[in-house]
């Protein structure tokens, strides 16, 4: 499995013969608009830093026949074109299974209404299998190997990032969800995944950085 991040929380994930690119928003790099040859685009929920809707429809025609897969709320402004990802569903995307996981966005403020959040699990068969959550600490699913773990967010602690971790046990885990940190000040919250989180393998990955993942069953 090959893991590339493209800004925030865009993730190019390419595995089981399948490239899966998943939450391509306004905070992303351009490098994610210019990617071809996609077998699937996913969006987990409708805040921009997850979806950008003006440099999306783009990416979409340069991939054309690529499942597009979002929560519904998402599927409702995006249009037909998309199918509904909701809990536990599952799409065949080439080699790799997409599974939605959970329902609803973090609580930013208790007067703030709740919007859909649909993670997802990516697994295939001999592959690790990748749990990105979107903007959730909700849901901790069993079996997941590389965890995406937001590092900050405006519904989020450092604690409960690190809490979040533990809970879900992967074997690897990798930062998202970093825009909303100063550079000076990320150290502090990835240390604090990195020494606390209980997981061997912490890597850090820039915003435009990438990694290999192979682990034995």
């Amino acid at each position: 499995m090959q893991i590339t991040r493209y800004g925030h929380a865009a993730l190019l994930v390419e595995a089981a013969g399948t490239r899966v690119l998943l939450d391509p928003g306004t905070f992303s790099l351009d490098g994610a608009f210019a990617l071809t040859g996609l077998d699937a685009i996913v969006i987990t929920h409708q805040h921009p830093d997850h979806v950008d809707v003006e440099r999306l429809p783009a990416l979409v025609e340069a991939n054309h026949g690529a499942t597009l897969v979002a929560d519904p709320q998402t599927v409702e402004q995006l249009g037909a074109a998309w199918t509904a990802a909701e809990a536990g569903t599952t799409t065949r995307v080439g080699g790799l299974t997409l599974t939605g996981v959970g329902e609803q966005h973090a609580v930013i403020h208790p007067d703030l209404p709740r919007i859909g959040n649909v993670g997802q699990l990516v697994t295939g068969e001999g592959e690790p299998v990748l749990f990105h959550p979107g903007d959730a600490y909700e849901h901790t699913p069993d079996g997941v190997d590389v965890l995406a773990v937001p590092l900050s967010a405006p519904w989020a602690k450092s604690s409960e990032t690190v809490e979040f971790v533990r809970a879900v046990g992967p074997r690897v885990v990798l930062p998202i969800h970093d825009c909303t940190i100063a550079d000076v000040a990320r150290p502090m919250y990835w240390g604090n995944v990195a020494r606390l989180g209980g997981v061997d393998d912490a890597r850090d990955l820039d915003q435009d950085g990438s990694t290999e993942v192979t682990l034995q069953a």
